[in-house]
């Protein structure tokens, strides 16, 4: 099984970094996954989720405002202004959805889109 590292960093440090299957980016075009030995690139990142799928096959979501990442073969860097981990590697909800759903609400962004990310954190909430 091939594999990529992820990292998530804010300005205040870092938020996640590991081994991972996939991941899934809020692109300023539109959502994209990306898989090992994917096309190098660099793109916008809109406000929304990151969902991440871990080498074990757990889900790990994480809320961001905005950013930008940078895509190479084997490794994926999110650089945010704001994240909250909605989600752990357990697959248990944070506690901290209200934090997740204010940084959402409080980016400088489309309306459209900031509805899009919190109806997805409410779904996720509803799913656990």
């Amino acid at each position: 099984m091939k594999t990529m590292k992820l990292e998530i960093v804010t300005p205040n440090g870092l938020i996640y970094e590991g081994d991972v299957k996939m991941v899934t980016l809020p692109g300023k075009e539109g959502e994209f996954g990306v898989l090992p030995e994917h096309a190098s690139l660099v793109s916008l990142l809109e406000t929304g989720v990151i969902t991440i799928e871990t080498t074990e096959g757990k889900e790990i979501m994480v809320a961001i405002n905005r950013g930008y990442v940078k895509v190479d073969e084997n490794k994926v860097s999110c650089i945010v202004d704001g994240a909250v981990l909605i989600s752990d590697e357990e697959g248990t909800l944070s506690e901290r959805m209200a934090e997740a759903k204010e940084l959402l609400k409080s980016a400088q962004t489309s309306d459209v889109a900031i509805a899009a990310a919190v109806s997805k954190v409410e779904s996720i909430k509803k799913s656990y």
